[in-house]
């Protein structure tokens, strides 16, 4: 299977299963923090990309009251997803490439964007992008997860489904959500993009869901994990969750189910 067909194409059930479901376990305290941290920086125009079903910008248009938001994404029907929710604020909503971002040359006092690097197929690019568009002294705000290693109910399910299909694992969490996480590169591309030295913090959290059974069928069936399972021979979508539940359930319980997340959170300034 061309994993390249799929990794970025989040369409069909997945927004709604990922907002529903892989939003509350992973994403809204990490969106909180990364608003706070936009908040901080007093901007009067805020760009979001790969802003998904909209977690940050609903997070930050309750931080943010008096600033103008315009939210980003690659993928139509995610920006649906996200336009449905109200705001506290109004939000211009524009699908566009954060490789090629349709707005001019110093249009924002922040760039922001979480958890969506991993997936620019030109790192380089995207950052040069996000340069161009911030005025002088402009922020680029960003996150990536640390490791899968460090990232618990990510690595038991990622463990649990080379049991399924020990011939040909699935590797999407690995390959793209967590395949971001080694700071000197980010560093790297950042400096080949025009930013000076970034500021990087660590950030570990906690994810919770209310049983084993809610966290894999988060991850197997609201992200483009779902495709790599539907595309091999050997177990259904539905047998698949359920062997990950199962390896959850063994190692944090058969009740709610708390574990660790990690993540970098990146600021360049232009």
């Amino acid at each position: 299977m061309d994993a390249s067909a799929t990794d970025r194409l989040f369409a069909g059930a997945i927004p709604q299963v990922y907002d529903r479901c892989l939003v509350p376990l992973i994403f809204e305290s990490c969106a909180q923090d990364l608003a706070r941290r936009v908040a901080a920086l007093q901007p009067a125009r805020v760009l979001e990309t790969a802003a998904g079903t909209g977690v940050l910008t609903r997070a930050m248009a309750q931080a943010l009251p008096g600033a103008a938001l315009v939210a980003t994404d690659l993928n139509q029907p995610m920006l649906d997803a996200a336009r449905a929710v109200p705001m506290a604020v109004p939000v211009q909503w524009r699908q566009a490439d954060a490789q090629s971002l349709p707005f001019d040359d110093g249009s924002f006092d922040v760039v922001a964007c979480q958890f969506g690097a991993m997936f620019f197929p030109d790192k380089v690019g995207a950052y040069a992008e996000a340069r161009r568009v911030l005025r002088p002294g402009g922020s680029f705000i960003f996150s990536v997860w640390d490791r899968l290693e460090d990232n618990e109910f990510a690595c038991v399910v990622m463990d649990a489904l080379a049991t399924v299909f020990p011939e040909d694992p699935p590797q999407f969490l690995r390959r793209l959500p967590h395949g971001c996480f080694d700071v000197a590169v980010i560093e790297r591309d950042l400096r080949d993009a025009g930013f000076a030295a970034p500021r990087v913090q660590t950030v570990t959290q906690r994810s919770r869901a209310g049983s084993a059974w809610e966290a894999a069928f988060a991850y197997c069936q609201g992200t483009p994990l779902r495709a790599e399972i539907e595309a091999r021979v050997g177990a259904p979508l539905a047998a698949a969750t359920a062997r990950c539940a199962q390896a959850l359930a063994r190692q944090f319980g058969d009740g709610p189910v708390d574990g660790k997340i990690q993540a970098h959170v990146i600021c360049a300034q232009r």
